[in-house]
């Protein structure tokens, strides 16, 4: 069975003022003025941190209410920061069962309201608790993570700071990114340090914001070819590598073989840079780059808009910014946009036929691969 994205909705990213009801209700609405309203018999909606006004917040039946959507079946999905790909695979695999025409899939964050300790707090919660009972943190395992890197590659940390630069430079071309202008790389080296290496200008914002689609049954120019998703221990004492992610490794190998395409069909790929160095990482595990080789494509300009494999052409988390759940919608979002010619300003300088959307959770614990494309024959 043939599935397709047939609209995008998206609001601006940022700190804004609506609660999350509001922000889903934004995006949500307009994907479904892309479709000209045509009836949802699904809805799929995901948040990790949901509340209101008045404490958790009751996302699935709220917004479907809100939508007009009482006659539609829901699901409420949680993977926490890879829950907007999981919300996506759980769509097409409800889809693909044959009970459902049409899937309306969203995902939300409202963070802003909240402090830095209560956010630090409740995203530790995709940590093992062991490692978060010693004092880890989020960007502490990160950080981690990149200086392994940095030293089995012999790469200084400037290479994170144009990371940084790269995600910037493009974010300022897309009109929902939370941040619209450049910086330098001197700029980022000389930001607050957060965790050796990682300085606050190497770290994804907190954000709020909500992005949505609509999948449903036929082709296009963003049909589903391929999904997967892989999972790897979530401590990550217990990895034998920690300068590769098998969780995307795996979810790749998946979403290649369901699609009977290779790395080398990729034409622009969104991947999840919670982090501005986990852009090399997903790149080399994604097939896209050589291993260890990351840093030089990106120095090269292969991975600029006009480059040989656009990479992260909205700005990524990190230039983009991050509601956490909302990310993996909007992954896969932005490669929709680009194969259907409705990127707008951030559009690739060559139309692609096949792309790629990467989402994470937590510390590349559990991820998912989508890749889109116009149906081969």
């Amino acid at each position: 069975m043939s599935l397709h994205v047939a609209s995008v909705g998206m609001g601006r990213y940022g700190k804004r003022t609506e609660g999350l009801l509001d922000l889903a209700a934004e995006a949500a609405s307009a994907a479904l003025e892309g479709i000209g309203r045509r009836p949802v018999d699904l809805l799929v909606a995901g948040s990790m941190l949901a509340h209101g006004l008045h404490g958790p917040e009751a996302l699935l039946p709220r917004l479907a209410s809100r939508l007009g959507l009482e006659s539609a079946s829901g699901l409420r999905v949680d993977s926490a920061s890879g829950t907007g790909g999981m919300a996506f695979y759980a769509a097409v695999l409800a889809l693909e069962s044959g009970r459902f025409e049409r899937a309306l899939v969203v995902a939300a964050e409202k963070m802003t309201d909240r402090t830095t300790a209560a956010n630090t707090r409740d995203l530790a919660a995709s940590l093992d608790p062991s490692e978060v009972a010693a004092g880890a943190t989020m960007p502490g395992l990160a950080a981690i993570v990149t200086q392994r890197y940095l030293e089995r590659y012999d790469r200084p940390v400037s290479v994170c700071d144009a990371a940084t630069v790269h995600a910037r430079e493009n974010a300022v071309r897309n009109p929902f990114a939370q941040f619209q202008k450049p910086v330098s790389a001197e700029e980022v080296a000389k930001s607050r340090l957060v965790a050796t290496p990682l300085r606050l200008l190497h770290c994804s914002a907190i954000s709020d914001g909500a992005t949505a689609l609509v999948l449903e049954r036929g082709t296009g120019p963003a049909t589903v070819l391929g999904i997967g998703q892989g999972f790897e221990s979530i401590r990550l004492v217990d990895r034998d590598d920690l300068t590769t992610f098998a969780a995307t490794r795996i979810a790749a190998s998946r979403a290649y073989g369901n699609a009977r395409l290779g790395p080398k069909d990729v034409e622009v790929a969104e991947v999840h840079d919670a982090f501005s160095p986990f852009v090399y990482i997903h790149a080399e595990d994604l097939g896209l780059c050589e291993v260890g080789k990351g840093p030089d494509a990106f120095e090269r300009g292969e991975a600029r808009p006009d480059g040989r494999i656009p990479i992260n052409p909205s700005g990524g988390v990190i230039g983009r910014g991050h509601p956490v759940a909302a990310s993996g919608v909007a992954e896969v979002a932005e490669v929709a946009l680009q194969l259907r010619g409705e990127a707008g300003p951030h559009a690739i300088a060559r139309p692609p036929k096949v792309g790629l959307a990467h989402a994470m959770s937590g510390i590349a614990a559990h991820n998912f691969v989508t890749i889109l494309g116009a149906e081969r024959p």
